[in-house]
């Protein structure tokens, strides 16, 4: 196993940003980019052992800085949306840049997926890593507090990309940190990802309005279009007249996943069964959204000339439910200081 580096490429205001390899005993490889933490691509065997790059991306930095999709990115301070960028916190009003209509998306104009981390490259027992860490000041893009962030991504033996988060802050702050890999289990050129079969490990989801923000009502999932508690079809249901799935455009929503514990369980499992590839997402936070890739448009080629269109990536990305910092009946992303945030998810590979 080993880890290897290169410089990618150079930002506008002039910082150099370097690409890793991570490669683990058994040849699967994880391409990441201190620029967003951006996982490049990352290779898994198909049934026949030939590797496969599951992840949606760009071939250059460019594609990265001018992309609009998140592609592979960290996500922070707070990932998903934040009410008309606002939140109330020791009864202070904040308010947040505002970048997703009237709301605030994935940390705003500016979050953590467009900047330059500091990368540390480790080899551990698990398998070859890297080390990222940004330190956050006060304000930046409204949030308060200095928020010091650690991100390890290990590509382990047992063909896992883990990812484990941490951070501490000098105030009163809100952090809901997260990964916004697009993955299709055929291929990252392979076309809609309509035939994976996803299982959700999740009795309840939170409905959205027409803005995608939750109502904050948890619902259950039993007969509606987002039962995954068996595996099914994405495209199962996907175009029904279901009011939540015309106001995501598809899936993009919420699952209220099952594990109340905050160890790392088991939130969805995805099968692709041409590849014959699997993957499960293991996670300690109380929520995952699954989004089915709805607003993929063909714009900027990705990587080797690749078109993606609509629906031709998947995304899981574990959570506190979205909006929760205006949801007091919501798990809470409050942060104090003495405390250290911790997440941990796990997207595991492997065939059937």
């Amino acid at each position: 196993m080993s880890v290897t580096s290169e410089k990618f490429g150079q930002t506008p205001d002039g910082k150099n940003v370097d690409i890793y390899t991570l490669t683990n005993d058994n040849g699967l490889s994880a391409q990441i980019i201190n620029y967003g933490g951006i996982v490049k691509s990352l290779t898994a065997p198909d049934r026949n052992g030939k590797l496969i790059d599951v992840a949606l991306g760009y071939d250059s930095l460019d594609g990265y800085i001018k992309g609009a999709f998140y592609f592979g990115t960290l996500i922070g301070r707070v990932g998903n949306r934040i009410a008309k960028g606002k939140f109330v916190l020791d009864r202070k009003e904040y308010t947040l840049a505002v970048n997703n209509g009237p709301n605030h998306l994935h940390g705003g104009i500016k979050g953590f997926d467009k900047v330059v981390w500091d990368a540390r490259p480790l080899v551990i027992d698990e398998g070859p890593a890297l080390e990222l860490t940004y330190l956050s000041p006060d304000g930046e893009e409204g949030y308060p507090g200095s928020l010091s962030c650690k991100v390890i991504y290990t590509l382990t033996n047992n063909n896992e990309l883990k990812i484990e988060y941490e951070a501490t802050t000098d105030q009163t702050t809100v952090v809901n940190m997260t990964h916004h890999g697009y993955f299709n289990l055929a291929g990252h050129n392979a076309g809609d990802i309509l035939s994976h079969e996803i299982m959700i490990n999740a009795d309840h989801f939170t409905p959205a309005d027409e803005g995608s923000i939750p109502t904050g009502e948890i619902r259950p999932v039993d007969g509606t279009p987002m039962d995954f508690r068996i595996s099914t079809a994405i495209g199962k249901q996907i175009e029904s007249n279901d009011e939540q799935l015309k106001f995501g455009h598809g899936y993009d929503h919420n699952w209220v996943l099952n594990n109340k514990t905050g160890d790392l369980a088991l939130a969805a499992t995805f099968y692709e069964k041409k590849s014959g590839i699997a993957m499960d997402v293991l996670t300690t936070k109380p929520g995952m959204q699954f989004y089915s890739g709805n607003f993929l448009d063909g714009s900027n080629p990705g990587k080797g000339g690749a078109v993606y269109n609509r629906r031709n990536g998947l995304c899981a990305e574990t959570q506190y439910f979205p909006d929760s910092p205006n949801k007091p009946d919501f798990p809470s992303c409050i942060l104090q200081p003495g405390q250290i945030y911790k997440h941990i998810t796990t997207y595991r590979f492997y065939n059937k």
